[in-house]
């Protein structure tokens, strides 16, 4: 049966359930309660819970404050915004300072796809990662995603995390979610290809490892959802047994994950490297599905540019 939860509303439900004996755990939200799916927090924890309204820089400002004092704080608001309106505050008082916010992107990449460019997030991993002590995480399903809310509840250090709005396929299982903070996770294990995924392009690029080894090609397969900081031990370990390295993500071809990896493998153990992103040009409208299709990110796509990078 396919999956109707959203990463999301597992950022929420687990909220929940740990703000039921932690009372230091706060959540903003920027006017986004609904489209974040936080307003069963917001009903259930009012004392724990801030509307700031539309302004995206209070917020993050607001939340900044509030972790000063101790609060574990989570602000929510559409990644498009957050990352760009605020971008001063999440520099200054969250990165800066050093501060214990959780930044949530929600509706990331082209999950608003027919409100065209003003409301995509293609630049957000570049201008996030840009920021000293400022880590970026793109988790690839709900599982993962509960797993990594847990983490950061645990530690104090600032964090983005962007999720996008629709639901989409399980990596993993509730029983089967393997995760350590800050270290890739490897789905398969191949000498052909290595791709290297992060957020919604993982199940795609599972899917392509699955076609490809229907064909003879065998593909390593890793989740990089931790894409600040950067697993290199596993880059460098699935570079170095394969003949090429293809990334995918569901971003701008510059700044990402792809130049991130790029960089290390040309520093270290040189292999051709393609990025397979969203153009250097405005995106087309559509669905998310659709958008994947047109620019290559859907299974077949990412199978296709496999082949050819190692014809």
């Amino acid at each position: 049966m396919a999956n109707t939860i959203p990463n999301r509303q597992a950022i929420c439900d687990t909220l929940l359930a740990r703000a039921a004996r932690d009372k230091d755990i706060v959540v903003l939200c920027s006017d986004s309660r609904g489209s974040a799916s936080l307003s069963r927090f917001a009903d259930t924890y009012p004392e724990q819970f801030v509307e700031v309204g539309i302004a995206e820089q209070d917020l993050v400002s607001i939340a900044a404050g509030l972790a000063r004092c101790g609060k574990k704080a989570f602000a929510a608001s559409p990644a498009c915004f957050v990352s760009t309106r605020s971008y001063e505050q999440a520099k200054v008082d969250c990165a800066y300072s050093n501060t214990n916010v959780t930044l949530i992107g929600i509706s990331g990449g082209v999950s608003y796809g027919a409100l065209g460019m003003s409301h995509h997030s293609a630049q957000d991993i570049a201008a996030m990662a840009a920021l000293p002590n400022m880590r970026v995480y793109l988790p690839s399903d709900r599982f993962q995603t509960a797993r990594l809310i847990d983490a950061l509840l645990r530690d104090e250090k600032p964090a983005y995390l962007r999720v996008g709005r629709n639901a989409v396929e399980d990596v993993y299982t509730e029983e089967n979610c393997p995760f350590t903070m800050d270290k890739a996770t490897w789905l398969r294990e191949g000498e052909d290809v290595a791709i290297i995924a992060c957020g919604e392009m993982v199940r795609p690029a599972l899917d392509a490892a699955e076609a490809l080894a229907a064909e003879g090609i065998t593909a390593t397969v890793l989740d990089m959802y931790c894409i600040k900081p950067l697993d290199k031990e596993a880059v460098l370990r699935a570079a170095q047994k394969a003949k090429a390295v293809l990334t995918v993500e569901e971003h701008a071809p510059y700044g990402g994950l792809g130049s991130m990896v790029a960089q290390v493998v040309a520093e270290h153990c040189p292999r051709k490297v393609k990025n397979l992103t969203l153009p250097d040009a405005p995106v087309i409208t559509g669905t998310s599905k659709e958008v994947f299709a047109h620019y290559g990110l859907d299974a077949a796509g990412i199978a296709a540019a496999a082949r050819e990078l190692i014809r």
